[in-house]
């Protein structure tokens, strides 16, 4: 059996009995879920966290199963999450309507919890193969190539203020603050503040914070390091103080914005390669 406890699956399943007796199967077997009651908040929830795996019913009020499964496969960020049908009818035309709009596999009430995991795991293996091919085709970063070497500088050129600047460039990985930013540089706190925010419209622990938040991004898209070590290399005493600063900033939590990386990445690589195969 794979290691379960990183994968994220959606329940849509408008019957609440049948949902959560779904969702605590698969808490048992050490999975996270998400539960939505029907379509359209289903179509939310998964645009939101994106969830490794979609189980879905197709018999629901207002939106159906088909219309999760269509909406879904318009939006590049969800488009190849594996996506698992579940119904109580089995006829063959609602089976192929189903595989037409991109269904991975398709599941008949009633069935067996076993049943169910089993069309999960493999579901699952077969995405994990997937991103391990697309891994093993891009080219790493070299090791002595550090985060600041591959970005742009975020910093506007303002000569008055490029000592304050190189400072935090040189620096922001310290957890330097302020008052540190204003020793090194000579200046009192009150002084130094009025004086980047009259010239930049930005506080100094605003743009200490932009400068971690860009090297957050890159070590989520280019390293496999973890949250922690990633707090940890920026500074941060806690992987927690971290992931509230990186969703003030961005809007979602840092393994979100890393999971919407590389499923956009996937989905690039795979065009590129349909194109090739087209030509």
């Amino acid at each position: 059996m794979m290691h379960t406890s990183s994968y994220t699956i959606l329940v849509i399943e408008d019957d609440a009995v049948t949902r959560n007796l779904f969702l605590e199967s698969l808490q048992a077997e050490s999975y996270d879920t998400i539960g939505a009651e029907n379509g359209r908040v289903g179509i939310q929830l998964a645009q939101e966290y994106l969830p490794d795996l979609v189980i879905c019913d197709i018999l629901m009020p207002d939106i159906d199963g088909y219309d999760v499964l269509n909406g879904l496969r318009q939006d590049p960020l969800t488009a190849i999450i594996p996506f698992i049908f579940l119904t109580g009818s089995d006829t063959k035309d609602a089976l192929r309507k189903g595989m037409e709009l991109g269904a991975d596999d398709y599941l008949t009430k009633p069935l067996t919890v076993e049943q169910l995991l089993k069309a999960i795991q493999i579901r699952l293996e077969k995405q994990a193969l997937l991103r391990y091919w697309y891994a093993t085709q891009s080219q790493p970063i070299p090791a002595n190539v550090t985060v600041s070497e591959t970005s742009e500088s975020i910093f506007p050129s303002v000569p008055q203020l490029k000592q304050v600047f190189d400072y935090i460039e040189a620096n922001y990985h310290q957890g330097i603050t302020l008052a540190k930013v204003a020793e090194a540089v000579g200046y009192s706190r009150a002084y130094l503040t009025n004086r980047v925010a009259k010239q930049t419209g930005e506080t100094v622990n605003g743009w200490i914070l932009k400068r971690r938040m860009m090297a957050a991004r890159s070590l989520l898209k280019d390293t496999n390091q973890t949250v922690e070590q990633i707090a940890l290399a920026l500074g941060y005493q806690n992987a927690c103080h971290f992931s509230r600063q990186f969703r003030q900033h961005h809007g979602i939590p840092p393994k979100h914005w890393r999971k919407k990386q590389q499923l956009f990445n996937t989905c690039t690589q795979l065009e590129k390669c349909l194109h090739i195969s087209q030509r």
